[in-house]
């Protein structure tokens, strides 16, 4: 979600020049992986729109919406040909929406408690259902959306889709139901603040308000609406989403949606069983099995339903959202229900909080978890010119336990556009960042539609504000559609310099899920080179990357301006680790071709680089 309060915990100030021992590769099943994932982001309602009209606070008619069959084969063809495994298709469960869909038996939502014109992907209204805006035929939904599935496997990638297990719409209306399953809150006793088979928290007494509106805010920017009247009918007046307890929650509360009850008392106490210590160190199975026959929370029962449903239907994972607001033990709970069902399922879960990221995988079983606080934060502040290369090291000794787990990435739908004025204000600034974060670790990488591009998200979108991609808006993305050239999919709008940034990030992200190293050992050789060479300063990051058949060299210069030149050093015990012998040994680079030799001489190697702005060679040892 884009406006929230995130309960980010402020990463702590990372100490300099940790020697890093060289990682191996780590999972749970103890089976070896067999290579890198890419993870291609989609803000699926966005993503087809060619409409370029881009009125703030437009309407569906003004603005355009994109479609699931928007998604062709041909843009299929691209998508995968980019490098990319899995497509992450973001706002498809039916959230809230103002468009009027009663002709379809969709009841209307009140704009009072819903952000924007197309509303937030993050307020659920029916999770056994898709948005209508997405289908040529909105009574056919369902339908459009599984072909999309089949054709998207067709192209040999899977899918993923969000589920919000911490809140669901104010107005939550299941229209799609599977025989004996009710609706949130259809059989919750009101009369109470808690109980434990609510799914719901209530304030008894006390009925809902509209929030103050903060600096002249109108729902759908003033225009005419019957339902937006200030006024919203919910008596009594539930918990907000992200945790209020007044019934009039403040404007920047998540006022458009309601807190879902998992068996936690108002004091914080457990109404459920905890999971033994012991069992951090057991499979998912076991985990499955632990809660097999246990009476657990009804949230919890509706929650693994609704998943079930969706790995049935044929997704093969799920991202979820501010997991960390959700009790670890729900997650033992779920995983391992959606592992039973598909023991290949990707789960990637959004957590913020670095001490509870163990719990969350080992305790949770949770595949991956967002590395934003320690890896994203830095990169972010090197991009902008403020942070320091010294400071990766470390990030990747206290995470080497766990580093298979921490999904990377640079943007996405909750975060600013690497190119726009409030981040970096180029796109070609994320490209040595890009190369650290895909190549530093077996970790997934995550791609945000638009970025291979250098999407800035400029617009005034209504809601949505500038400098993230609009997830509130009907509204087009404009070097996006660009790329999209009117629905060909080739890139025949695109200006030199944008062609050249996403051949860039073909480049790296095909070679990234092709390369037998990055799924190998790891060593940070920074350390040294700060220390011992000239010129190699706090711009340049350089790591080796190794197995037992390819042996890589990663060297980046986050300059913008300046080109680095300096005599790379390469540290005794990774040569003595290669078995390399005195003499020169060839290196080429495998995104442009660039060679170069490595020195041996005496069991000490180096080699000389010239490094221009923002360029990052990734060298292999033939």
């Amino acid at each position: 979600m884009q406006i929230k309060l995130k309960y980010i915990l402020t990463a702590a100030l990372i100490s300099l020049m940790v020697a890093c021992q060289p990682v191996k590769k780590e999972n749970d099943s103890n089976e070896p992986v067999k290579r890198k994932e890419v993870v291609y982001q989609v803000f699926t309602r966005l993503f087809g729109n060619i409409n370029e009209t881009n009125k703030p606070w437009g309407t569906i008619e003004e603005n355009g919406v994109g479609k699931f069959n928007d998604f062709t084969d041909k843009a299929l063809k691209e998508i995968k040909d980019l490098g990319v495994t899995y497509v992450w298709y973001t706002g498809v469960p039916h959230h809230a929406v103002v468009t009027d869909y009663t002709a379809y038996g969709i009841s209307n939502d009140d704009p009072d408690v819903v952000k924007g014109r197309a509303g937030s992907p993050y307020a659920v209204k029916d999770y056994y259902q898709v948005d209508p805006d997405m289908a040529v035929d909105p009574a056919k939904r369902l339908d459009e959306f599984k072909a999309l599935v089949e054709r998207t496997h067709k192209h040999g990638m899977k899918v993923l889709i969000d589920i919000v297990p911490n809140h669901v719409a104010r107005h939550y209306e299941g229209k799609n139901n599977p025989q004996g399953v009710k609706d949130f809150g259809a059989d919750d006793d009101t009369s109470v603040e808690y109980a434990i088979n609510n799914n719901f928290y209530y304030i008894p007494g006390e009925s809902f308000k509209v929030p103050e509106s903060m600096h002249g805010y109108k729902p759908l920017g003033g225009s005419v609406n019957a339902l937006s009247n200030g006024k919203f009918d919910e008596n009594p007046a539930k918990w907000t989403g992200n945790g209020s307890r007044l019934a009039q929650p403040h404007f920047y509360d998540w006022y458009e949606t309601v807190k879902i009850n998992y068996g936690v008392r108002p004091d914080g106490t457990h109404d459920f069983e905890a999971l033994p210590e012991n069992y951090s160190n057991k499979d998912a199975a076991a985990h499955y099995e632990f809660w097999t026959n246990k009476e657990v929370p009804d949230s919890w029962i509706k929650f693994r339903d609704i998943a079930i449903f969706w790995t049935e239907f044929g997704v093969d994972g799920f991202r979820f959202d501010m997991a960390e607001m959700v009790p670890v033990e729900f997650w033992s709970y779920m995983n391992s229900s959606i592992k039973n069902a598909n023991p290949d399922a990707f789960i990637l879960a959004e957590v913020y909080n670095p001490g509870m990221y163990r719990d969350y995988i080992h305790k949770g079983k949770m595949d991956y978890l967002y590395d934003k606080v320690e890896l994203y934060d830095t990169l972010k502040h090197i991009m902008q010119g403020h942070g320091l290369t010294d400071n990766i090291p470390a990030i990747q000794e206290g995470l080497k336990d766990i580093e298979h787990h921490m999904l990377h990435f640079l943007e996405n739908h909750d975060e600013q556009r690497i190119a726009s004025p409030e981040f970096a204000g180029k796109a070609e600034k994320g490209k040595p960042a890009m190369v650290v974060s895909t190549l530093i670790s077996t970790a997934p990488t995550m791609v945000y539609f638009g970025q291979e591009v250098g999407e800035p998200g400029a617009e005034d979108a209504g809601f949505g504000t500038n400098s993230r991609t609009t997830i509130f808006d009907y509204f087009g993305v404009p070097h996006h559609q660009r790329w999209m050239n009117g629905g060909a999919f080739d890139g025949g709008r695109l200006s030199s310099d944008e062609k050249a940034l996403r051949d860039f990030y073909k480049r790296l992200l095909n070679f990234s899920i092709t390369s037998e190293a990055l799924m190998g050992d790891y060593k940070e050789i920074h350390s040294l080179n700060r220390t011992e060479t000239e010129n190699y300063n706090t711009k340049v990051f350089s790591f080796a990357r190794w197995s037992e058949n390819e042996k890589l060299i990663v060297v980046s210069n986050f300059d913008d301006k300046n080109q680095m030149s300096f005599d790379l050093k390469v540290p005794k015990e990774l040569v003595e680790e290669w078995k390399l012998k005195d003499g020169s040994h060839n290196l080429v680079d495998v995104l442009y071709g660039t060679e170069i030799e490595l020195n041996v001489d005496g069991g000490s190697a180096s080699l000389y680089l010239n490094v221009n702005p923002l360029e990052s060679f990734v060298f292999s040892l033939k």
